[in-house]
């Protein structure tokens, strides 16, 4: 899976990523104008060269970085890269604490609801955990899927961990024994993309997948409460023909529930609200840009920061004015975040031409049935055409194929 920018948020800590690099800033309104960068190529610990079964070298990673999290508190800060390197960062000053080795590339990671451990899933399937009070310890396999992991999430209370995987599971598993099975959320037709637990409502879980589903669980029991198709995800002036989308983000917003869904390589930003009453997702408003959109997230004050391919406006700002979300013209604070944007636009160039990263991952349809209709009249064929051939070479009375003459046929003597 290809790795686009990435945005996040926490309190008023915002961390902007694309291909090796992040930085980080604040979106306080004040005079704090400080820039925190970091590159991934200038991180110290590489993983030990491996070779593959012909004993060359396997291909090097590129160091881009593939998936990034804050803590709960937002005092810590995680990322994995594609040099298979996991890069835990304290943020209050920032400052890198250490720098450690995953076995496989990583999908996705998380940190525990006490902050003790971040959570690492990766393409074999696989979570391990790392301390985050022992920066440089060692990680601990914690559980394995048979297919590739493509999402993980904690409850709020950390007794349960949730994984989404390629094979259309969610599964639940208690934190203290991990081989141990809460449950399975069961009902998605393709493989899940992004998984999510409601911080305030801590028994739902949400779930999107490649068959344009957004759903909503009672986790612990397995029940799916409600199933709300993703409306008319149609990319603007494009013609009309069947397509498939992922989301790649869930953000949320605890102010009156709000649900933002970003669809995979699609310039439109879907807005839900949760009715955790009536256990229904609402269907609200979808948001339309002219660019490619790469991340989006929540800020504490209900407002929706999207990070767009637009070098002249990377950022767009969006509130809820009447119940409907506006963009934002006006801001200090937009304004100074897209200018250290504008500076340092060379980290995200790489992500421009970042293709769909979910297509792989739909499984390939068959008709069996037309196949075998086309098998069968290529054997009826091939039986035929070996019958005239041996007729044709039949042997005469005297053992020579007999051949006919021109007019034999006709004369009738």
């Amino acid at each position: 899976m290809a790795s686009s920018a990435g945005l996040s948020l926490c309190g008023q800590a915002l961390v902007v990523r694309g291909g090796s690099r992040f930085l980080a800033t604040t979106i306080a309104n004040s005079d704090d104008d400080s820039l925190f960068t970091y590159d991934c190529s200038t991180a110290e610990e590489k993983p030990q060269e491996n070779k593959g079964e012909d004993g060359q070298p396997v291909e090097k990673g590129s160091d881009t970085i593939l998936a990034s999290a804050f803590s709960e508190s937002g005092s810590y800060f995680a990322l994995t890269d594609d040099s298979k390197r996991l890069i835990l960062f304290r943020t209050k000053p920032w400052q890198c604490l250490s720098v450690r080795t995953v076995v496989r590339r990583c999908t996705a990671l998380t940190f525990t609801a006490s902050e003790e451990k971040v959570l690492v899933a990766d393409k074999s399937g696989d979570v391990y955990s790392f301390s985050v009070l022992e920066p440089q310890g060692r990680g601990k396999l914690e559980l394995g899927h048979l297919s590739m992991l493509l999402d993980v999430a904690v409850s709020p209370d950390d007794r349960y961990v949730l994984t989404a995987d390629r094979d259309e599971k969610i599964r639940v598993s208690w934190s203290a024994a991990p081989h141990s099975i809460e449950s399975f959320c069961l009902g998605h037709t393709e493989f899940v993309s992004r998984i999510f637990v409601v911080p305030d409502h801590p028994e739902l879980l949400l779930s999107t997948s490649g068959d344009g589903t957004l759903r909503l669980w009672e986790y612990r029991s397995g029940r799916e409460l409600h199933r709300c198709p993703v409306p008319s995800l149609q990319e603007p002036d494009a013609p009309q023909r069947e397509k498939r989308f992922a989301a790649s983000r869930i953000t949320y917003c605890r102010q009156d529930g709000w649900v933002a869904l970003l669809c995979d390589s699609i310039p439109v930003v879907c807005i839900f609200q949760l009715d955790v009453p009536r256990h229904l997702l609402v269907y609200r408003q979808q948001l339309s840009f002219q660019h490619r959109v790469w991340d989006v997230a929540f800020e504490e004050t209900q407002r929706l920061w999207v990070l767009q391919d637009c070098q002249e406006a990377p950022l767009v700002l969006y509130q809820p004015v009447q119940g409907q979300w506006q963009s934002v013209s006006e801001d200090d604070v937009l304004k100074k975040v897209s200018s250290h944007l504008r500076g340092n636009w060379a980290m995200l160039e790489g992500s421009a031409g970042v293709g769909d990263s979910f297509s792989s991952l739909y499984k390939a349809s068959f008709d069996n049935m037309a196949t075998y209709l086309h098998k069968k009249e290529e054997r009826l064929q091939q039986q035929l055409e070996k019958r005239q051939r041996r007729k044709s070479s039949q042997p005469g009375p005297n053992g020579h194929a007999k051949k006919l003459k021109s007019g034999d046929a006709s004369s009738g003597c």
